[in-house]
């Protein structure tokens, strides 16, 4: 966790990693060099195994991230556009899909590429003066970080369709109003409020993190009857650990469990 990154600042508060978008003069823009900072930084928590939980957030008062940067996406050829949109689809993978739980502090604009980034967060917290959208379509482009897939599976496919079509903002209230934000806080509680959250979720048993955050992404893919399969089997599994007996002996006894990972 001692790395340093040209646009990001990463910093661990316990077993909480916090990580800033940090290009404030441009609205903390994702470019090519925060996509491989962001790569670096989240395989190296997903390394260290001191990180329980991680907050992603963006630097300043105006932008948690204002897009992607169209300065560098105007010049691109089809293929520079293809590779962009998979190194993106990667780098917001190792957050969707990774075993650490990401919580989105949505502190100001989350626009194209900030909105996507948030999408591949577990869950989202935004401040009042966040706004969320997908203007992609006022610029003859789609949404090549994961909008059109994630935007659906959080707010249905018609609001969605709406929202991709139009290119309409929302703000915090209308995001909380539609399942796309968790929680609206005061900008001054924002991150606060994020990292409480995580801490708490990192006082728990990792293993039953990393599965519980597993099998819910895989609830909006599978059929019913097979998520229940894994489900039960991954619920005997952590049976086996020392984790489950401690957490219950610990209930049993009327005290905090003192959890191992494993």
């Amino acid at each position: 966790m001692s790395q340093e990154y040209e646009t990001l600042i990463v910093e661990q508060e316990g077993s909480v990693a916090v990580i800033q978008i940090n290009r404030p003069k441009a609205l903390n823009a994702i470019n090519t060099q925060v996509l491989i900072d962001l790569e670096a930084a989240m395989r190296a928590i997903h390394a260290d195994s001191s990180v329980k939980a991680v907050v992603l957030t963006g630097a300043g008062e105006k932008s948690f991230v204002a897009g992607a940067d169209i300065a560098e996406m105007s010049d691109f050829t089809p293929l520079d556009g293809v590779d962009f949109g998979n190194r993106g689809q990667r780098v917001f993978g190792l957050i969707a899909n990774g075993p650490k739980p990401v919580i989105a502090a949505v502190n100001g604009f989350a626009l194209g590429g900030g909105t996507e980034l948030a999408l591949a967060c577990d869950f989202i917290y935004a401040s009042e003066k966040a706004i969320f959208g997908l203007p992609e379509i006022t610029l003859g482009i789609n949404p090549g970080f994961g909008g059109t897939q994630r935007l659906p599976r959080a707010v249905g496919q018609k609001m969605a369709m709406e929202l991709v079509l139009t290119g309409d903002k929302v703000d915090a209230a209308e995001a909380l109003r539609i399942g796309l934000a968790n929680k609206v806080c005061p900008p001054e509680e924002l991150l606060a409020a994020a990292k409480k959250t995580a801490a708490k979720i990192a006082s728990y048993g990792a293993r039953a993190v990393t599965f519980a955050k597993e099998n819910v992404n895989h609830s909006t893919e599978w059929e019913l009857e097979r998520g229940l399969a894994v489900e039960v089997r991954v619920f005997g599994v952590l049976c086996s650990t020392h984790d489950k007996a401690e957490g219950m002996k610990a209930f049993l006894e009327k005290r905090k469990p003192e959890f191992k990972d494993y």
